[in-house]
């Protein structure tokens, strides 16, 4: 496993950077409107439908849950982009032991309650139009090993055009609640039932 070496001033400046970026790519960003719970770290499992998914969850991190952001990434994606690290990637080599490293990394993270560490729970990429989220069993061998109170926080981003040429990105935050207070099963169900929810809210949104 390759360790973050995050700084807090080089995160500033990347999402400076990263919002003017999107900026130009996107009609608009959305957050809609979520508090989180003071006090806590914030287990952010997200849907994981494209490259952009980090960027995200960056934005989200900034904007609303105003924590400090950690990622976890695919290892070989890591290699590749290496300078993440300094705005809090870490890597990840999945069904090895490096795995169950870096989820004991990631709780070590998540007990210090300026924390925020992203993870996508399907492991893989997935259609932006799928009804159901697949988690992963790692996410119950993570939660278990957080000591501090953390919040769990599924994020659901979709896409929408409407009259635009470029696309607008719409970020629903739901609480699933806290760590070591929900059994795995039903956060799977609560993270599906938030996932309809949003694609429900979605048909309705405003624009």
């Amino acid at each position: 496993m390759l360790p973050s070496r995050r700084n807090d001033t080089l995160s500033k400046l990347f999402f400076r950077y990263m919002r003017w970026w999107m900026g130009r790519r996107f009609k608009e960003v959305n957050v809609l409107p979520f508090e989180p719970k003071p006090g806590h770290s914030i287990l952010l499992l997200t849907n994981h439908f494209s490259w952009w998914d980090g960027f995200f969850a960056n934005y989200s991190a900034f904007t609303n849950l105003q924590r400090r952001l950690y990622i976890m990434m695919q290892h070989d994606h890591f290699v590749k982009h290496w300078y993440f690290k300094y705005w809090g990637a870490f890597s990840m080599k999945k069904a090895s032991r490096d795995m169950l490293e870096s989820l004991t990394y990631s709780a070590g993270l998540l007990n210090d309650p300026r924390n925020l560490v992203t993870v996508f729970p399907q492991g893989e990429l997935c259609s932006n139009h799928i009804t159901h989220i697949h988690v992963e069993k790692g996410i119950a061998h993570l939660i278990k090993q957080i000591k501090g109170p953390c919040q769990i926080v599924y994020q659901c981003t979709l896409i929408d055009y409407f009259e635009s040429l470029k696309p607008r990105a719409y970020i629903h935050l739901f609480d699933c609640g806290t760590a070591g207070e929900v059994p795995f099963e039903e956060l799977k169900q609560r993270i599906n039932d938030f996932h309809q929810q949003a694609l429900k809210n979605q048909v309705n949104i405003p624009h």
